[in-house]
């Protein structure tokens, strides 16, 4: 029977007063054990699955990847770390469609030109669990546009003209309003143009092309422009 006058730690068979050493022994025995979960975990039913329990029951990475400390000083070349994936069709196939979503205007050169399509082939290649969830959606995709364009217009999509691929382009560009029968292909255009995106506007033609400066030194700085700072009630410091 446990006395309840007795110290909670005492009633657990432990010593009334923990050193710190062996606090922090059990601190970094329950680390430990947090990081041992195994793949093929059931997911908790009847709550909200956190991040943490998403991320253990994915399965291991089919390749090496990157390592814990990758060589940051190291410049690596398209499949120095891993096979990529495209072949000669393929990457053709991905420029027209970048191309056409990131034409070359008066902003910039368009997206193929900056290194686009070899990004997108390491994000598809790359064995990790969400590039391997992107892989079939984009390669799946652009077969897709490959048959439509042929069922359209008996062409490949690369040997489309530009109001071509536009209109094909154009019943796919949005899920939520794109017909049942092009719901599917919507979500590979989406996935696509994502990652045209956030590849185009990572390199300093993307950054030229939305303005942006980043860390540059100014020569001489005034303050705020003084209609924002009327707009906000404030006067300038003088």
């Amino acid at each position: 029977m446990i006395d309840p006058n007795m110290p909670r730690l005492v009633q657990l068979g432990l010593p009334d007063r923990v050193s710190r050493r062996a606090a922090m022994q059990w601190v970094m025995a329950a680390v430990a054990a947090s990081a041992c979960a195994t793949t093929g975990k059931a997911l908790p039913v009847g709550r909200t699955v956190t991040p943490q329990e998403e991320a253990a029951i994915q399965p291991a990475p089919t390749g090496a990847g990157y390592g814990p400390d990758p060589k940051l000083t190291t410049i690596y070349k398209p499949g120095d770390l891993w096979p990529l994936t495209f072949n000669a069709d393929q990457r053709k196939l991905a420029a027209a469609l970048a191309d056409t979503i990131i034409p070359n205007d008066h902003l910039g050169p368009a997206a193929a030109e900056v290194g686009v399509v070899e990004m997108i082939d390491e994000w598809i290649s790359a064995p990790y669990p969400q590039q391997r969830g992107d892989r079939p959606v984009i390669l799946d995709g652009m077969a897709w546009l490959d048959k439509e364009s042929k069922a359209r217009f008996a062409k490949t999509f690369v040997d489309l003209t530009e109001a071509q691929r536009q209109a094909i382009c154009d019943d796919i560009c949005f899920a939520s309003t794109a017909k049942p029968a092009f719901k599917t292909p919507s979500r590979f255009f989406g996935k696509f143009r994502s990652l045209c995106a956030s590849a185009y506007y990572a390199t300093p033609q993307g950054w030229n092309a939305i303005g942006y400066v980043g860390n540059v030194a100014l020569e001489k700085f005034d303050g705020p422009p003084a209609e924002v700072l009327e707009k906000l009630g404030l006067t300038p410091a003088k």
